[in-house]
């Protein structure tokens, strides 16, 4: 290597550590990123980016199926599994390039291995094993992001119990599917495999899917989920994976305690993350690690000088815009900017591609109670939009959450088409600190989706027209 000695160099290539490179390339620091595999981390080549596109090809085929509703025929409707897989990896392949061009551009040193801390500001740099290189740095972020969690008694083997991994590459499209976890990532799944053509059986531990979701929406979720033939236990949990000619067999206890035996081809276990802790040189530092993630600061500071901390390594949301963002933060607080603000998590979106699409920020109606707000709740179903009836696709509601005393948007929830489009803009009026106020003055085109964001407002304060 010509250049061994940087202002900083980010351990992770993901969301949250590219984008902290870039922009400290941009405030003039010599920068260098180390990452193992692929650019964009996970959500780019293994999550976000990709099973969006397989959930694409699901809308499409969806569409296809009910052609005759909007006037048109499409016969003898099928599809090829490999192209749908090599669509995703050839997008997710796309963007991974892209995230090079843009290092490159910014004059970004990317080391291909794998870094761990070695003390003094010291990172060394490993590739299968061998060393490559040892970089010194002023400061060192960790960004090494993290991977699926396994239960005790079900680890995924790659065959008949898939991970994340293996459910976006198969190789054919399974008769039937069980999903472990009803988060956004085993309902996403979920939702893929079902308008594919699988049956699918969605088992969740808690009394309720989508457990991070206002219950309303949640509930309303569960019921279209139904209405498509998913099959959704709750208050159950799965004691055990047999391998069968056909498979798998799962016993599943039901929320009665009666153990069920179910035969199924595949079975996807998505019951949440864990940091990627382990190699990357903690030991013998003063980087705290509690339940598999870095203990930060506001500011992303570990327990170690010079040493920091962000995106999924540092815990929930386990979301690549708040690693991006906690990347820029992080930055220009060691760049000694002003006006550097923390993170407020309550302004973070949450969306989950499903079909209906679910998307939320801030407080649930329930999180609002329990925190002792006197609150004023409006809601606006889709089938009272002109331009949801329009697409045909009329399911789904709008709610807003307000604080009843100051007007104070707390949290906003959906559920429907685009909705995951649609959330920014709630986003943007909590950033700003909009009350109720300033939202209905807010002028909304006419005929989109998003005027019924402006409908639940005006329905919070007994005020909607259109309903």
């Amino acid at each position: 290597m010509a250049q061994d000695s940087f202002d900083l160099v980010v351990v992770g290539g993901g969301p949250g550590g590219y984008v902290a490179a870039i922009r400290a390339a941009q405030l003039g620091m010599t920068t260098a990123v180390v990452e193992r595999e692929h650019l964009g981390g996970i959500c780019l080549n293994w999550g976000c980016i990709p099973t969006k596109a397989l959930l694409r090809s699901a809308e499409v085929i969806h569409l296809m199926k009910h052609a005759e509703e909007f006037g048109l025929k499409a016969d003898n409707i099928s599809f090829d599994t490999k192209k749908v897989v090599e669509r995703s990896r050839k997008v997710a392949g796309r963007l991974s390039k892209g995230v090079g061009h843009l290092l490159k551009k910014n004059k970004v040193t990317v080391i291909d291995g794998e870094g761990r801390l070695v003390g003094n500001g010291k990172v060394a740099v490993a590739k299968d094993g061998k060393d490559v290189t040892t970089l010194t740095a002023k400061h060192t972020i960790l960004a090494t992001g993290a991977r699926a969690r396994d239960l005790p008694s079900i680890k995924a083997d790659g065959k008949t119990i898939w991970s994340y991994r293996e459910a976006m590459v198969p190789e054919a499209m399974p008769k039937s599917i069980l999903v472990i976890g009803s988060g956004a990532i085993g309902i996403e799944f979920a939702s893929f495999y079902r308008e594919m053509g699988a049956e699918v059986t969605v088992v969740e531990v808690v009394d309720r899917i989508l457990p991070a979701e206002d219950i309303e929406i949640a509930q309303i979720a569960h019921k279209a989920f139904e209405k498509q033939g998913m099959t959704i236990m709750t208050g159950a949990k799965v004691s055990a994976v047999r391998s069968s000619t056909s498979g798998a067999k799962v016993d599943v206890e039901d929320s009665k305690g009666k153990t069920l035996t179910l035969d199924v081809e595949k079975v996807i276990l998505a019951v949440g993350i864990m940091g990627n802790v382990e190699n990357i040189g903690l030991e013998g530092t003063k980087v705290v690690v509690d339940r598999g993630h870095v203990v930060v600061n506001e500011w992303l500071e570990t327990g170690e000088p010079g040493v920091y901390a962000i995106g999924d390594l540092v815990g929930p949301p386990w979301l690549a815009h708040k690693a991006s963002h906690e990347g820029v933060i992080c930055v220009e607080k060691i760049a000694g900017l002003e006006h550097v603000e923390p993170l407020n998590t309550a302004n973070i979106p949450g969306c989950t591609y499903c079909s209906p699409q679910i998307a939320s920020i801030g407080m649930s109606e329930a999180a609002a109670k329990e925190a002792g707000h006197e609150i004023r709740l409006g809601r606006f179903p889709f089938m009272g939009n002109g331009k949801a009836i329009a697409l045909g696709d009329d399911r789904g509601l709008v709610k807003t959450v307000f604080d009843a005393k100051t007007g104070e948007l707390l949290g906003a929830h959906m559920v429907g088409a685009e909705v995951t489009e649609l959330i920014q803009g709630y986003a943007v009026a909590k950033t700003l600190e909009t009350t109720e106020a300033e939202l209905m003055h807010t002028v909304f085109p006419h005929p989109t989706l998003s005027e019924m964001m402006h409908e639940a407002v005006l329905a919070a304060y007994d005020r909607a027209i259109h309903f």
